[in-house]
């Protein structure tokens, strides 16, 4: 495991100890006091260095959670040795970055898996079947919303450590729902701000609504916020023959007139959505399951990311696909 912050002792700690398909070995992170931390908990050796865990403990493949500028460089330390990777979200911070990630993976031979765990939640699986039930979809009405007091706080304020706000971070996760079951928009225009604390010092977007649209007609627009209270999550998708309300734990289909023709809920999915993408991922390794979310796929993400980041500072709308 490298990078011992929220998402490691929240997810992928927890996640390896449910896997029955792999083992913790070791644990890295620059945080010696976080270190100390989990090789105490876990009885592992403990590394404040990349490099030499990887020489030394030669692991068949990491979890990496680390700050988005550092990824970059984790991941060329592991193909050079021919470890695969398991990569929190984002994949990249551009789409140069991400075409040379994939290249990097590809000349050392290794698998390489985002990490986004809706992936692996039936819920949302179940969601591309009864969106196949409401007709044309004309619309899309996408919003995941939460507070942070402390917006500016850490690497997540910094544009150029981070890659971007509440787009590229937590946003991901929808723009990756979006993604899997429609594909990449035609066009996308964005407007964000970082202002939710004027006296503070920051420059990644807390808050923004990006607009967008396809060839076919279907258009619609998402909102994020790491400022906007209540905690939301919620994809609503709405056809002509009526419509699909995703959100966490429930994805409900609606008929026209608005009763609910049919819903499945599993509010335990998330505990269990870690150690299913581990084991997953381990079956990749394997060659007994395909890589649905490797360096090839996420270049549609970098290139979506991107072409709201580029639309906001030319004021128009932008096509993602032209940034593939």
């Amino acid at each position: 495991m490298i990078g011992l912050g929220h998402q490691a002792v929240k997810d992928h700690l927890p996640g390896l100890t449910g896997s029955s398909r792999a083992e913790l070995v070791a644990v890295c992170d620059s945080d010696p006091d976080a270190l100390r931390a989990q090789q105490q908990t876990h009885r592992v050796p403990g590394f404040t260095d990349v490099r030499q865990l990887l020489d030394e403990v030669e692991p068949d493949f990491v979890i990496v959670a680390v700050p988005h500028h550092v990824g970059r460089q984790v991941v060329q330390e592991c193909a050079v040795r021919g470890v695969h990777v398991l990569k929190e979200k984002p994949f990249a911070t551009s789409p140069e970055e991400a075409r040379e990630l994939a290249e990097n993976c590809k000349l050392g031979q290794i698998e390489l898996m985002v990490t986004l765990q809706r992936r692996f939640n039936p819920i949302c699986t179940s969601a591309i079947g009864l969106l196949d039930q409401i007709g044309t979809p004309f619309l899309i009405d996408g919003q995941y919303t939460f507070h942070t007091d402390r917006p500016e706080a850490g690497w997540r304020g910094d544009v150029r450590q981070a890659g971007g706000g509440c787009i590229i971070d937590m946003g991901y996760h929808l723009i990756d729902l979006l993604l899997w079951y429609f594909g990449l928009p035609d066009r996308v225009i964005a407007e964000f701000s970082a202002t939710a604390l004027p006296d503070a010092d920051y420059d990644a977007e807390d808050t923004a609504v990006v607009q967008l649209g396809y060839g076919g007609g279907l258009y619609g627009s998402l909102l994020l916020s790491r400022w906007m209270a209540p905690k939301t999550e919620r994809l609503h998708v709405v056809g002509t023959h009526g419509s699909v309300l995703l959100t966490t734990g429930t994805v409900q289909r609606f008929n026209l007139d608005g009763t609910v023709a049919e819903e499945l809920s599993r509010p335990h999915a998330p505990a269990s959505a870690a150690t299913a993408q581990i084991d997953h991922f381990c079956r990749v390794m394997d060659g007994r399951r395909p890589n649905t979310s490797g360096p090839d796929q996420h270049l549609a993400h970098a290139a979506f990311i991107a072409a709201c980041y580029r639309s906001k500072a030319a004021g128009r709308y932008v096509n993602p696909k032209e940034m593939l």
